[in-house]
């Protein structure tokens, strides 16, 4: 059975594995033993606090409760930018038109921007290739939004992810060769490993002033808002639940940045409490998130459930067992897929 959780000190040698899986341009998890262990502390000093940090990490891990095996990570950040800058390019237009010649060109830009300081991010998705089955990266992902519809005041009212933007086959961003480089003059994998230690050099060495595309090269302005092929399934799930592009990027690869409000996501929306009843779900059960209402204790599984009317929902002992729940306790549910209601 596969089970989301908070992650916990002895899960560091499952995080130090994924990290060394996740590739360039994954910013938040490299093979930085420092970096990891700084993350793994304060998503800990995050789940242990009274009272909700100002800037806190909820790191959850995906667990196979068969095998112990620690198959996925994912997290939330609570405010972005706080202390570090957190910068991105917003995408605008500006026109240059002269009636005396009859031109009108509307040209792309690129701005330098701050814009998204204090909103809460989804980030930290990656799930292990050997995991990538099951539905195993849907309940990675969407469990997060269970969590954030049961502890709302520990978020904004907007959210943000970030998404990895398109690079080749050798790890090459066509959007950093033709921009980023020429300011930094070290390697992609260099700079974003960089930025995810410390982001003060992307404002000393970035220029301020509006970038027009037309003056990139074609894959350079191509890559622009583009996911990378490992990151397309998770743009697609987030977009089903409510997110959209807003018009602004990643400074190095070009990826995309998605928003909605936390209230728009649709398991925040339409996730409700159910009483437990424990027993066999009958044989036309569907599939569906639950999730326990415990923050330091919180547990959520997929699994196929019986609802009575729209307030009790059979499951099997197994899985009380897992979400830690007897009968009568409550569980927050929604269905796995937006395409039935509910």
């Amino acid at each position: 059975m596969m089970l989301i959780r908070p992650i916990q000190a002895s899960d560091w040698e499952g995080l130090w594995a994924l990290s060394h899986k996740t590739g360039p341009g994954f910013t938040t998890l490299q093979p930085d033993e420092p970096a990891v262990r700084r993350k793994l502390d304060w998503a800990l000093e995050s789940f242990a606090a009274d009272k909700p940090l100002k800037e806190a990490l909820y790191l959850f891990v995906l667990e196979d409760t068969d095998t112990g095996a620690i198959a996925g990570i994912s997290g939330i950040e609570s405010a972005v930018g706080l202390q570090d800058p957190w910068y991105n390019y917003r995408v605008g237009t500006l026109v240059h038109a002269s009636q005396g010649l009859n031109v009108y060109n509307p040209i792309k830009t690129l701005t330098l921007s701050n814009d998204h300081t204090g909103q809460s991010e989804v980030c930290t998705l990656f799930l292990d290739p050997e995991f990538r089955r099951d539905g195993n990266g849907g309940l990675l992902s969407k469990s997060r939004f269970m969590f954030m519809a049961e502890f709302p005041h520990c978020f904004t009212d907007n959210v943000i992810a970030e998404m990895r933007g398109y690079s080749d086959s050798n790890g090459v961003s066509p959007f950093w060769e033709g921009l980023g480089r020429h300011f930094f003059s070290i390697d992609f994998a260099q700079a974003d490993q960089l930025s995810g230690q410390n982001k003060v050099f992307i404002a000393e060495l970035m220029p301020k002033n509006p970038i027009y595309t037309n003056m990139l090269p074609d894959d350079a302005r191509a890559a622009i808002g583009q996911t990378h092929d490992n990151t397309t399934p998770a743009r697609r799930l987030l977009e089903s639940e409510g997110f959209r592009y807003s018009g602004y990027i990643d400074i190095f690869d070009g990826g995309p940045l998605l928003e909605t409000r936390v209230q728009d996501i649709r398991i925040v929306r339409e996730s409700r409490y159910c009483k437990v009843r424990i027993g066999e779900p009958d044989g036309g059960s569907e599939r569906y998130l639950l999730a326990n209402s415990r923050l330091r204790d919180f547990r959520c599984c997929a699994a196929n459930a019986s609802l009575l009317g729209n307030h009790i929902v059979t499951i099997s002992a197994d899985m009380a067992k897992v979400l830690n729940v007897q009968d009568g306790d409550s569980l927050r549910v929604v269905p796995m897929s937006a395409r039935r209601s509910f």
